[in-house]
């Protein structure tokens, strides 16, 4: 069976005109570059002596890692060869970062990531992932600045993530469906291996963090309390709870079987847990093109204008007529 290169796929998607130009294409080779190194420092971790914490904080006052700094760094080095990058956004930096740019720049393109979401984990060897979205520069910015970014997740061209797990992959998509990329360390290549992935309509799992069910609105409490009654409860049927406490391991798994993943704004994170721009706007855009559905209970997560480069937001997210069943708790509480 011939195997399909990611650049070979890439090329074949430019020549369709499925919204891969000839500028984004080499961008997106850099991002599989950027994933290869850091599956690597994610693996090396434990012999390199790199799995411990830092004296420091980010932005959002979270302890850092040393694998956070060293795979936003990884990230960073990667995607800025091209020049195809105006400006930047990372949960691991509190401002917006421009790179240095060579002469030919073209500067069409912002990025925005999460170098290793579900750090927490990975002393205990459980799967982190590395998240991004691509938004397009506005036209004749050289310089971006904040407000450039506060971009709409419906306006994102491009969005993905990297599974580090018992092998290394990338999702991505364009706006054409979803495809899952995997690591032959080998031959150093990404691989076609999922195509057109699609999230099951129908699940009888969800994935929560049932300690704060405490500080859950009512409709969230009202939503599980009903799952856990199963086959006698009002949705006469049993339920399955899954939490890896890392959102990329999270929707992968419900790319592949189905399920829901929630983390709702509460009374303990009022603005919700998750960050919009580069969380919940990319797994929101890679949801949506796998037939799936992403709401804050509120509103299309993908509808809410940002307001900062670091906003949080509730989040709800996977199989169609679950995402949609829980977000009909909320409207009834309205």
């Amino acid at each position: 069976m011939c195997k399909l290169s990611l650049s070979q796929f890439l090329l074949n998607a430019v020549q369709k005109k499925e919204a891969v130009t000839t500028e984004l294409s080499p961008l997106l080779m850099d991002i599989a570059q950027a994933c290869k190194a850091i599956a690597l420092a994610v693996s090396q971790g434990a012999l390199q002596g790199t799995m411990g914490s830092l004296n420091s904080q980010n932005v959002q006052g979270e302890t850092q890692k040393q694998l956070d700094v060293i795979c936003n760094d990884i990230f960073i080095a990667n995607t800025s060869k091209s020049g195809l990058v105006a400006g930047m956004v990372s949960e691991e930096l509190a401002d917006i970062y421009l790179p240095p740019q060579p002469s030919s720049a073209s500067n069409q393109y912002l990025l925005l990531f999460d170098p290793l979401d579900g750090s927490s984990n990975v002393n205990v060897n459980i799967s982190v992932g590395t998240i991004f979205s691509v938004l397009s520069c506005p036209a004749g910015i050289t310089q971006p600045q904040i407000h450039d970014f506060l971009q709409a997740g419906k306006h994102q061209i491009c969005a993905g993530y990297a599974l580090y797990g018992t092998s290394t992959i990338l999702v991505l998509s364009t706006g054409h469906g979803v495809n899952g990329f995997t690591l032959d360390t080998e031959a150093g290549e990404f691989y076609l291996t999922h195509p057109d992935m699609q999230i099951p309509a129908e699940t009888q799992e969800f994935a929560i963090n049932m300690s704060n069910y405490r500080y859950w609105p009512a409709p969230m409490q009202e939503y599980i309390n009903e799952c856990l009654q199963g086959e006698s409860g009002n949705r006469h049927k049993n339920f399955n709870m899954r939490w890896v406490a890392s959102m990329v391991a999270e929707i992968h798994r419900i790319l592949f079987r189905g399920g829901i993943f929630m983390y709702p704004a509460d009374s303990k994170a009022p603005h919700g847990k998750l960050r919009l721009l580069y969380e919940a706007n990319p797994m929101s855009f890679i949801v949506e093109q796998a037939g799936g559905a992403a709401s804050t209970g509120f509103q299309d997560i993908m509808e809410v204008m940002p307001t900062s480069i670091h906003q949080r937001i509730g989040v709800i997210m996977g199989s169609k007529n679950e995402a949609l069943k829980t977000v009909s708790y909320y409207e009834q509480g309205r």
